[in-house]
């Protein structure tokens, strides 16, 4: 036989919560926040390593200035969309470095220092920051490896170790800061801080630069506008081989490298001697490159002009487009006595 409930009756929870004054209705928590402080160390991280990136892009930016480079865009829809692309990837890359290198950081300290029944402590996180990025360059390494058939020089993993452990140190203590926070309740602010004071490091990393450039302790770099009889003379590789370029237009090649792609898919250096001819290229009035071409060894390619005008350099790009690798002959300069 079924109970009918009275009209006047109320479920239990129903009935607290009629009974509680609006002012502990007030006082009640909007939003439910992870007792271990995961999301908040997360966004912290995240928050710290775009701050790393942002800050190392300009001093790298203003460091290429001052080195020889390619040149850069003039389109302003151009930069901005290269900055917005940056960004974005920036974000993702800083949510990445996260979830495989800050966070388990940070679940590494937690338990060797639980395990050793010492309290949580800032110096556990930092300790095992060391750590966790000689094993993420030990895995990276290894598929790089099994991908080329190589490993890399052990100075390159020492290198690759140092660079990921400056870089994850900042962002792990940010997260650990973040993360004993909530634990604590006093969890607000936190990434908004860390915004802040990269902000202002960035301001101030952009100011020193812009003062520098701007005072001339530092010059942005131009390349050096050569003329036809500039060019003409004897120019090495520093390893043997050599170019002679004569004023009447005639190349004189000795050991000079000639990169030719293999049956591998490898751009491979052959020596080139011979005779041919060169001229140089202009654009806009000034010149850019130098047309070569010697028969005898198949060599035909434009050399790129730069380095500075006391020094100048010619060059062509080796290997894969956009591999950064060049093949660069230097003018030899004879001294008077």
């Amino acid at each position: 036989m079924t109970q009918q409930a009275e009209p006047d009756a109320m479920p239990v929870g129903a009935e607290a919560q009629a009974e509680a004054t609006p002012e502990e209705s007030a006082r009640a928590p909007k939003r439910v926040m992870h007792a271990d402080g995961f999301g908040a160390a997360f966004c912290a991280s995240m928050a710290g390593l775009c701050a790393e990136a942002v800050i190392g892009g300009t001093i790298a930016v203003l460091v290429m200035l001052a080195r020889e480079h390619d040149g850069l865009p003039h389109n302003v829809a151009v930069i901005i969309a290269a900055v917005l692309g940056i960004a974005f990837f920036a974000v993702l890359v800083s949510g990445f470095v996260t979830g495989i290198a800050v966070m388990p950081a940070l679940a590494l300290a937690r338990r060797v220092a639980r395990r050793a029944g010492r309290a949580e402590r800032l110096r556990w996180d930092l300790s095992a920051v060391p750590v966790v990025a000689a094993l993420v360059v030990a895995a990276f390494g290894g598929v790089a490896a099994l991908g080329s058939h190589a490993f890399a020089p052990a100075l390159s993993y020492a290198l690759w170790w140092a660079g990921l452990t400056a870089g994850l140190l900042p962002a792990t203590l940010v997260a650990a800061v973040a993360g004993r926070r909530v634990r604590k309740g006093r969890a607000r602010g936190l990434v908004r801080r860390v915004a802040r004071d990269g902000a202002l490091a960035w301001l101030a990393v952009a100011v020193l630069g812009a003062g520098a450039y701007g005072t001339g302790l530092v010059k942005v770099y131009e390349p050096p506008r050569l003329h036809k009889s500039d060019l003409a003379g004897t120019w090495t590789d520093g390893h043997g081989g050599t170019v002679k370029l004569d004023s009447d237009g005639v190349a004189v090649a000795e050991g000079l490298d000639n990169y030719v792609w293999d049956e591998t898919g490898k751009d491979r250096p052959k020596d080139c001697d011979g005779s041919g001819n060169w001229k140089a290229v202009r654009e806009g009035g000034k010149i850019e490159s130098v047309a070569m071409r010697i028969k005898s060894c198949e060599l035909s390619r434009d050399w790129s002009v730069g380095g500075t005008q006391k020094k100048p350099r010619i060059y062509h790009e080796i290997g894969k487009p956009g591999s950064g690798k060049r093949y660069v002959l230097t003018k030899v300069v004879r001294h008077k006595r």
